[in-house]
């Protein structure tokens, strides 16, 4: 390992199946420090072995966190500061810019910017405020404002009618302001009020409406450090749609893998969608946590590019762990008595319509989706160890629906009762 501007480069010799192995042994095994932020300046390095260079950044607590330990400091000592230092839950020590300095009576706001690294997300730039004010009464307050959202829902690890401030951030936040006041020897109380002054609108982009936070942004983290793997943030996004959803004492999962299926499934199928969790490519993740939450049927609906990969047990549907989508279709049109050319043509189309155009065209279309539809059920059934009642449909933009396995027309029922449709 070696420094580069007081930034730490982490050399990972994976191939991208293995990635998350690599950086979860990494960081397990090696200790990383002293993330500087200079406005602009790179955070922290990964270099996988494709040759991209991969920055790590921090989190939205880690932003609030410093914010508060800054404008504390200064609240005591009377005294701009221009960079602050925080301990993260990761052992990662950040050393971030404050900006926007203000005083009133009794109370100091700044603000910290927060960086995403290469885990990009719609917070990335955005300036998160802390105001710490000076009280009679003893302890610690943390307060939402301006742009923090408000939990309206139970299922969440805020407490409803509080702000979406998760835990660790708070606990991060009152660590590190009372580390100051007890430095300073400040013994009365303090008001600790977070605010996103941009979190009201980069909120209506984020899942938060949806998990029944209202008003703006939550504030999260659990490491502190954000590490360049968005893959990892959209499986937690997903198990805690999950878990909103359990919460609310819905044992029927809808599950799209992105709009495809969700315009398809309401304007189609005539289902109503308001309550739904969006798996992206994250289907073995997706089956796994609705077995462990013991979830009683999960209906998942996907268009055919996607879904004719389970028939193959491939459970990530990303292009870049796998790609036998016209290769599943040449194989079973074959199984099924399709001459070896034209098994060769299904499998070099470059799109499965083109591929569904020439099964049409050999009249072997709803005999090989039955055969399609078959090992996808079983593939989600294995999956889930047969604890969980599955169902798939796949859909064409261009041909309709090309198949149901066995149990989905019953799923598509109960998702209709549940919603009196």
């Amino acid at each position: 390992m070696r420094k580069i501007k007081q930034s730490l480069v982490l050399f990972v010799y994976s191939a991208s199946a293995v990635l998350a192995e690599a950086l979860l042994f990494i960081g397990n095994n090696y200790h990383m420090e002293n993330i500087t932020n200079r406005e602009g300046a790179a955070v922290d390095e990964f270099e996988v072995v494709n040759g991209k260079k991969l920055r790590c950044g921090y989190t939205t607590g880690s932003c609030a966190t410093a914010a508060a330990k800054a404008a504390t400091i200064m609240l005591f000592t009377n005294k701009d500061m221009h960079t602050v230092s925080i301990n993260t839950p990761k052992g990662v020590v950040l050393n971030l810019a404050v900006l926007e300095i203000r005083r009133e009576h009794s109370a100091v706001t700044c603000a910290i910017r927060k960086d995403a690294g290469d885990d990009y997300d719609d917070t990335n730039g955005v300036l998160i405020y802390a105001c710490v004010k000076k009280k009679a009464q003893a302890g610690i307050k943390i307060l939402g404002g301006v742009g923090v959202g408000q939990v309206t829902k139970p299922g969440l690890s805020c407490a409803v009618g509080g702000p979406a401030i998760n835990p660790t951030p708070q606990k991060m936040i009152v660590n590190e302001v009372s580390s100051v006041c007890e430095k300073y020897n400040y013994k009365e109380g303090l008001d600790v009020i977070i605010s996103i002054p941009a979190g009201v609108e980069i909120a209506k982009k984020t899942f938060n409406p949806r998990l029944g936070i209202v008003g703006g942004l939550s504030i999260l983290g659990t490491s502190g450090v954000v590490e360049p793997m968005s893959e990892t943030a959209l499986i937690k996004t997903m198990q805690v749609e999950m878990d909103v959803q359990k919460s609310r004492g819905n044992k029927q999962l809808l599950v799209f893998f992105g709009n495809y299926g969700e315009d398809y499934a309401k304007d189609i199928l005539g289902l109503d969608i308001g309550e739904h969790v969006t798996c992206s490519n994250f289907v073995g993740e997706l089956l796994d946590y609705a077995a462990y939450r013991e979830f009683e049927s999960l209906l998942l609906i996907g268009h055919s590019g996607k879904l004719v990969k389970l028939a193959q047990g491939v459970m990530n549907t990303h292009s870049k762990y796998a790609d036998c989508r016209t290769e599943a279709l040449a194989l079973n049109a074959m199984f099924l008595g399709a001459d070896p050319s034209v098994g060769r043509e299904i499998a070099d189309a470059l799109t499965t319509d083109e591929a569904i155009k020439i099964l049409q065209r050999e009249k072997l279309l709803d005999p090989v989706m039955t055969k399609i539809m078959e090992r996808i059920d079983y593939y989600m059934q294995h999956r889930v160890h047969e604890k969980v009642k599955t169902g798939a449909i796949m859909f064409s933009n261009v041909y309709g629906v090309l198949g149901l396995t066995k149990d989905a027309q019953e799923l598509i029922n109960l998702q209709k009762a549940r919603n009196g449709r």
